[in-house]
């Protein structure tokens, strides 16, 4: 059983270095000081992280948001705080589980160095879950704490009634700012814009209590390279719910491997960078959250990507040097006239993270503001990232760069053999990064990972002659909509509950602002149902960008010969329909 005691995969721990000795075609791309292998992390944990960032940085500003900022300092001084209180006054212990649900705010990064800092593991989770999502969630953590946004606490109020977590602490939007400030942001939001729904979690403790902990009281846990940090949940290669086990080995290694390409456009001496992930996400809690504070950069956050003409605002006061966003975000951004009017010439590079990139989307951001959008590849059992398109380099369209240092690739045969140079294969991935195993799934764990230790993504890909890659199918048939992976069996399965429902099938569509979305087809059990009716149905169970963006109802489902339905029939169809008529 893979627990917080008992990492499974030769990732978890250190061990020798995959490309060690090795020749690697893509090694010639590595930009200039760039080593081939990143070696041992010199500190123990995440942790040990923070305060050595602290201890070089100090009054600089590590994160800013809602017209607030904390420095490299009180971000350490704080986060030992909260674990002080964590351990002190809620009993909490090295291993517990302890549930983030918040979008960018400056109380995430304060939460989460204090949660690692106590040794506790922390489980992030979407703040636009259903209700039955995040329950799936804490049924599988057993979580002993969650910190929740008040604006999502009316849906963890149903989920603790079949599923008690001994302390629920609750936060508003502008707890880490300033008086009055804080109390004029909490204001508008409750009762001006009403984004607090009335919630009833009896005992709930305020956030800022958690910032009185004594740092005196403090107990060093003695966190080691081999201790859990995070269980983050995502559908895996091969779908349904379960949680990648991510080390302090795996993160911190993560970040010291993009760092090196970070070093050849941005300054460590004073940086800013826009995040616009959310932190939650495990794209931009490794680069941002973790890499780049470490880096010593400023963070702006942005709690609200979706308010571009505030977004706007925002790019127009920090003066960025860097972005990290989606592709979407990027192309409704150049979509508004005000950003054609920005002074972007601070701005180096930018990074396109969750989903693949448009080369229309890269190529007009390049005419618009004078720098690259850099692409790459990751998944959350990689902790995520895997390969980058190097950043001394013009990025090569269609492609997600090269294997980041200290990583190896192959790509495989059906039957485990390695493909011919240029063909498609399974992208397979060996490094640091690579997780422990999926938590408490064995079974799921030993069917992605090797006896050896290599990943299977579950992605098909090619590599070039130089080494660069490229994914051409996903194997996993993962709809990503906005950088949100999909999956269209938890689809099926929640439009299935619905009486009038006999079957269901799902499959990604194109879209010219998500990149692509959901569409369903059912089969009817009650000839009353109504595609209203359905959608209806399926806005109480699944998040916003699950939910499928078109329903159709079909006589019956193509099916395999042992009844399995056939999504790839199911695209078939949907491509016929878009094919001219061969008669005109």
């Amino acid at each position: 059983m893979t627990t917080a005691d008992s990492p499974a995969s030769a990732g978890a721990l250190p061990g020798h270095d995959p490309v060690a000795g090795a020749e690697r075609p893509w090694f010639a791309h590595y930009p200039p000081g760039v080593p081939r292998a990143v070696g041992v992390p010199a500190e123990q944990s995440l942790s040990e992280m923070v305060a050595n960032a602290a201890q070089r940085y100090g009054d600089r500003t590590a994160f800013s948001n809602l017209g607030g900022s904390l420095s490299f300092a009180e971000v350490d001084a704080l986060a030992t705080r909260v674990a002080s209180y964590l351990q002190n006054q809620l009993g909490l212990a090295k291993g517990d589980r302890i549930v983030l649900q918040m979008p960018n705010l400056m109380q995430y990064p304060v939460a989460l160095f204090g949660a690692l800092r106590a040794g506790l593991i922390v489980v992030n989770a979407n703040p636009l879950y259903t209700a039955d999502e995040l329950a799936k969630v804490v049924a599988d953590a057993q979580p002993r704490a969650i910190v929740v946004l008040a604006n999502f606490a009316d849906k963890l109020e149903q989920v603790v009634r079949e599923h008690p977590i001994d302390h629920v602490i609750v936060t508003q939007a502008g707890d880490m700012l300033h008086q009055p400030k804080r109390a004029i942001v909490n204001l508008v939001a409750k009762r001006v814009k009403k984004m607090v729904p009335a919630y009833s979690l009896p005992g709930a403790i305020p956030f800022r209590d958690l910032l009185t902990g004594s740092p005196d009281a403090f107990d060093d846990p003695r966190l080691t390279h081999a201790d859990v940090a995070f269980l983050q949940y995502t559908g895996g290669t091969t779908g349904g719910t379960k949680a990648a086990v991510l080390t302090h080995w795996n993160l911190l290694n993560n970040q010291e491997q993009f760092i090196g390409n970070i070093r050849v456009v941005l300054d460590e001496a004073n940086t800013t960078v826009i995040a616009a992930l959310p932190l939650y996400h495990v794209f931009a809690l490794t680069v941002n959250c973790i890499g780049l504070f470490r880096y010593g950069s400023h963070n702006v956050l942005i709690t609200n990507p979706r308010d571009i003409p505030a977004f706007i605002t925002t790019l127009d006061q920090t003066k960025p040097d860097a972005l990290v966003l989606v592709s979407t975000l990027a192309a409704a951004l150049m979509d508004n006239e005000g950003f054609a009017k920005l002074d972007l010439s601070n701005v180096k590079v930018s990074v396109a993270g969750g989903m693949a990139l448009r080369s229309a989307v890269g190529k007009r951001w390049r005419e618009l503001t004078d720098s690259d959008i850099i692409e790459g590849y990751g998944l959350t059992e990689a902790s995520p990232v895997v390969s980058v398109n190097p950043t001394h380099l013009p990025p090569r369209v269609g492609t997600i760069g090269v294997p980041l240092p200290s990583t190896d690739v192959r790509i495989l045969r059906e039957d485990g053999a390695e493909v011919a140079q240029g063909e498609p294969g399974e992208l397979a991935v060996k490094g640091p990064q690579v997780m422990a195993g999926y938590w408490n799934k064995p079974e799921e764990t030993a069917a992605v990972i090797t006896d050896d230790g290599w990943l299977l993504t579950g992605d098909v890909a090619t590599m070039d002659d130089d080494g660069y890659l490229r994914i051409v199918d996903r194997k996993k048939e993962i709809i990503v909509v906005s950088g949100f992976n999909v999956y269209p069996g938890d689809l099926e399965d929640a439009a299935m509950l619905h009486p009038k429902v006999s079957e269901a099938g799902a499959i990604p569509v194109p879209d010219e602002h998500a990149g692509e979305v959901p569409k369903l087809f059912v089969v009817k059990r009650d000839e009353s149902l109504t595609e209203a009716e359905l959608a209806a149905f399926l806005k109480e169970r699944l998040t916003g960008y699950k939910r499928p963006r078109h329903i159709e109802f079909i006589g019956e489902l193509p099916k395999t010969n042992v009844g399995k339905v056939l999504r790839r029939g199911l695209r078939e169809l949907e491509e016929s329909r878009s094919l001219p008529d061969a008669a005109g």
